[in-house]
C-alpha cells in the first residue's frame, strides 16, 4: 500500500498552476502531467477505464462490490491545479516531524514562519506531522491533499472486498482555481447521482453552503483629447473609474472588513487609458438576491460619478459565477447526513460550516449533481506558508472509505 504521505509528496513536486488569462482549456498544459500520472496509477490499482478525457478531466469507476442493486453511485472529486497567485514550480515539500509547537521556519526565506496564534488550527496539531513548502513557493495542499486522499482511499476499497460499497466514481478537475472546474466536466458520462469535493480545511469539517458569486464589469468611456488644448473638453476614464473606486465604502462591503455572513463587492482589476477604462469586481454573498442589492448599489455609484462628466459613459456587466449549493442540497438531506455519519464512525465530532468562497462542489450541485465539500486538511492555501499535516490527511481518507460504506449500508 502507497501511504496518503508518500502520494502527497509526489504530487505537489509536479507543477499544475492554473492561469486565469489563458484562453486554453486546461488553461496550462502542465496539469495534464498529473492527470495522466494519476489515471496511469489509477489503472495500476485495477481500475481499468480509468483515463483523462481531451479536456484534462481525470474520470474512473471502482465497481460495486455490494449484492444491493439500489446503491447510489457517489462521487469524490478533487482538482489538481493550483492557484496562480503564488508560484507552483519546483516544490520541495518538507515533512515536520512530531513537531513540537515551536515556530516553523522556512529554509528558502526566513520571513516566512508558521507560528502559533498567527495561522488558524495550527496550534491543534503538537505533535503531529506537519507538512510545509520551502519557502519559495506555495505547497499544493490546495487541492493535491485532497487528490492524494482519494487515490488512497481508492487503493483501500480496491484492495479490501470485505469494505461493502456501491458503484464509486473519482473525478480530477483543471482549472479549479480560475473558476473553470467544472467548465467540460461531462456529468452523463460521470454518471453519478451524489458528490463530494474533497478540498476543505480543518479535519471534521463538512462545508454545505458557499457565497452566491457573480462578476461585475463597468466599462467607462471617456473623452480624450490633447492635453494641451483639454479646457471643457476632456473627460479622462483613468480619473472617472478611481471615484468610482474612491466612493466604494471603507468600513463595510469589503473581504477586508466582513465576515461570517456578511458579503462584499471586491474590485480585482483596473485597467485601461484616459479614453477607455475597464473595472473588473466580484461580488459575493451567502443569499443570491443580495447579489442583486450590491450590484445596484454599485451600478448607482457609476451612475452618480458619470453625471459629472455628460459626455462620458459607462457599460455596467454582470456575469454569474456560482450559486450557494445549500439551495440544492437542503433538497437532498441524506447527502450531509451519511457525510456526517461517516465522520462519527472514524472518531470524529463534525462540524458544519460555510465557506466564504466557492467550490467545484458549488456548480456541480446546480449541475445536477449535489456536492458538498469535505475536510482534505489544507491550511493557509494561496501562500507560502501553505501547509497539512500527514494525521489530518490520513483521516480524510478514512472519512472517504467509511462514506463509500455509509451508503452501501442506508440503501
Amino acid at each position: 500500500m502507497t501511504s496518503v504521505l508518500d502520494r502527497f509528496l509526489r504530487y505537489v513536486q509536479i507543477d499544475t498552476q492554473s492561469d486565469p488569462n489563458s484562453p486554453s482549456f486546461p488553461s496550462t498544459s502542465k496539469q495534464r502531467n498529473l492527470s495522466n500520472l494519476l489515471a496511469v496509477e489509477l489503472q495500476e490499482l485495477g481500475i481499468s477505464d480509468a483515463h483523462v478525457d481531451e479536456h484534462g478531466y481525470v474520470y474512473a469507476t471502482i465497481p460495486a462490490n455490494s449484492s444491493k442493486e439500489n446503491v447510489p453511485v457517489i462521487c469524490f472529486c478533487s482538482h489538481v491545479d493550483t492557484s496562480p497567485d503564488v508560484t507552483g514550480a519546483s516544490v520541495v515539500p518538507i515533512v515536520h516531524e512530531n513537531w513540537d509547537g515551536s515556530d516553523i521556519v522556512l529554509p528558502d526565506d526566513h520571513k516566512q514562519v508558521l507560528r502559533i496564534g498567527e495561522l488558524h488550527d495550527l496550534d491543534t496539531q503538537i505533535g503531529n506531522d506537519i507538512v510545509t513548502a520551502s519557502g519559495g513557493t506555495l505547497l499544493g495542499a490546495d487541492n493535491k491533499a485532497g487528490v492524494a486522499e482519494i487515490m488512497a482511499a481508492a487503493e483501500i476499497l480496491m484492495h479490501n472486498p470485505d469494505l461493502k460499497h456501491g458503484t464509486i466514481k473519482i473525478l480530477f478537475t483543471p482549472d479549479e482555481e480560475v473558476g473553470r472546474g467544472t467548465e467540460k466536466v461531462d456529468l452523463q458520462k460521470l454518471g453519478a447521482d451524489f458528490g463530494y469535493t474533497v478540498d476543505g480545511e480543518a479535519v471534521g469539517t463538512l462545508e454545505d453552503e458557499t457565497f452566491s458569486a457573480d462578476a461585475v464589469k463597468i466599462t467607462i468611456h471617456g473623452i480624450s483629447t490633447h492635453p494641451g488644448y483639454a479646457i471643457g473638453k476632456l473627460e479622462n476614464a483613468l480619473k472617472i473609474g478611481a471615484e468610482i473606486l474612491a466612493r466604494l465604502p471603507k468600513d463595510s462591503l469589503s473581504p477586508e472588513t466582513t465576515e461570517d455572513k456578511q458579503g462584499f463587492i471586491h474590485p480585482v482589476q483596473f485597467e485601461g487609458i484616459q479614453e477607455k477604462v475597464t473595472l473588473s469586481f466580484i461580488v459575493r454573498d451567502f443569499n443570491t438576491p443580495g447579489l442583486k442589492e450590491k450590484e445596484d448599489f454599485l451600478k448607482k455609484i457609476m451612475e452618480e460619478v458619470l453625471e459629472h462628466y455628460p459626455h462620458s459613459t459607462g457599460d455596467f456587466e454582470v456575469h454569474e459565477q456560482y450559486r450557494n449549493m445549500k439551495e440544492v442540497l437542503d433538497q437532498h438531506p441524506q447527502v450531509i447526513s451519511n457525510a456526517l455519519t461517516a465522520m462519527e464512525k472514524v472518531g470524529l465530532s463534525p462540524i458544519r460550516q460555510s465557506i466564504r468562497g466557492g467550490t467545484d462542489g458549488s456548480r456541480l450541485s446546480f449541475m445536477g449533481l449535489p456536492c458538498p465539500n469535505i475536510f482534505a486538511g489544507e491550511h493557509a492555501f494561496h501562500s507560502k506558508l501553505e501547509w497539512v499535516s500527514v494525521q489530518d490527511m490520513e483521516k480524510a481518507v478514512e472519512v472517504i472509505v467509511s462514506l463509500a460504506q455509509v451508503w452501501e449500508e442506508n440503501a
